[in-house]
């Protein structure tokens, strides 16, 4: 049975479900599971993170998180976490870029949250001698500092979407039309968690929710709030949610979310509003939100660039130059990603960014 027969057996039997539980079963069905069967990543998957297309992300990203470990009083014991690490590439550039800073490694406690085993296998394999520690959910986080990255995380957390309708919302399900599957509209309900979109839209709009991002927002802000440490979340999306933002990516190509469930990447834009709100609830700051680029740049990634320039010619100079251009541009990922930091009241933000 496919994971398309099973889910038409699933509506069939017990209607039309939403979005986010058809994202799940997409990404996470145990056996036919996206994330269950393959390694996403690179020329020879279906998508690119920007870890991926050059180290010098992950090297920037690094020395913030230990810039940001120093001016805290350096603890002696902290934890190094990175929330859905791909092929443990930004993790690798971490630890090898903070190498020479005194004490960090000692302190560290590297953790991961993954749930592919195949990606774990990688991770493993790519961080050999490293010793890292894998979790299930943000609630295993060991308790110390926790110093944090989540790049393209939030964007594969399941969404419900919603119609407005008049003063309340119909929910939008994936439902079944003969041997195919299909978008539908739930009945016409008023929704608690979109009382205050009544003001900001109107009939037909589309916004989207995502349920699980705030438990796990709230955790990893209770625990910087509370222990120290600080936290980047790296991510596409912007302050408020309007419109539909779902798609599929396979083979590097944009495709129908509806077709092929299971064999394409699905994510939605992160809606970073609702993040920062439960930050501020745990008693946490953050920082702006602030453009990829613009936290790079600030971070001297045009310095690297040229640090490393120095020793290349010809085809690998080209690729170091369109890297720089990918990861900074406005018209590439320099405006699309968004950066939001977060850190206790009580310290300063994360290098490349501002409260």
């Amino acid at each position: 049975m496919t994971l398309t027969d099973h889910l038409l057996a699933r509506i069939a039997q017990d209607g039309p479900m939403s979005v986010a539980d058809y994202m799940t079963e997409c990404l996470l069905h145990p056996t036919q599971g996206y994330y269950s069967t393959r390694d996403p990543l690179g020329a020879l998957g279906d998508f690119i993170t920007a870890p991926e297309i050059s180290q010098m992300f992950g090297e920037l990203i690094g020395l913030s998180l230990a810039q940001a470990w120093i001016d805290q009083g350096h603890p002696n014991r902290f934890v190094l976490a990175e929330l859905g690490p791909g092929r443990g590439t930004l993790m690798a550039d971490i630890l090898r870029a903070t190498r020479s800073i005194e004490g960090f490694h000692d302190a560290a406690d590297v953790t991961l949250l993954e749930a592919s085993p195949i990606l774990r296998q990688i991770q493993s394999d790519i961080l050999n001698g490293y010793t890292p520690r894998w979790i299930e959910t943000v609630a295993d986080l060991p308790d110390a500092p926790l110093f944090v990255v989540a790049n393209e995380f939030f964007d594969a957390l399941p969404i419900r979407q919603f119609l407005r309708d008049g003063d309340g919302w119909r929910e939008r399900l994936v439902g079944r039309e003969g041997e195919s599957l299909t978008y539908g509209l739930g009945a016409q309900a008023s929704q608690v968690a979109l009382m205050d979109r009544l003001d900001d839209t109107q009939d037909g709009d589309l916004v989207e929710l995502c349920p699980s991002a705030i438990p796990i927002i709230t955790v990893l802000a209770g625990r910087i709030a509370t222990q120290g440490g600080a936290g980047l979340i790296v991510d596409y999306g912007d302050w408020h949610s309007l419109g539909d933002t779902l798609q599929a990516v396979r083979k590097h190509e944009r495709a129908d979310p509806l077709q092929a469930p299971g064999q394409a990447d699905l994510t939605a834009h992160v809606d970073f509003e609702p993040l920062a709100t439960a930050t501020r609830a745990a008693g946490c700051a953050h920082t702006r939100l602030t453009p990829q680029g613009v936290f790079l740049e600030r971070l001297g990634i045009t310095a690297r660039a040229q640090k490393l320039s120095a020793t290349l010619g010809g085809v690998e100079l080209d690729k170091l130059v369109s890297a720089h251009r990918r990861l900074t541009h406005p018209n590439e990922m320099g405006n699309l990603f968004k950066v939001l930091g977060l850190y206790p009241s009580y310290a300063a933000p994360p290098p490349g960014l501002e409260s």
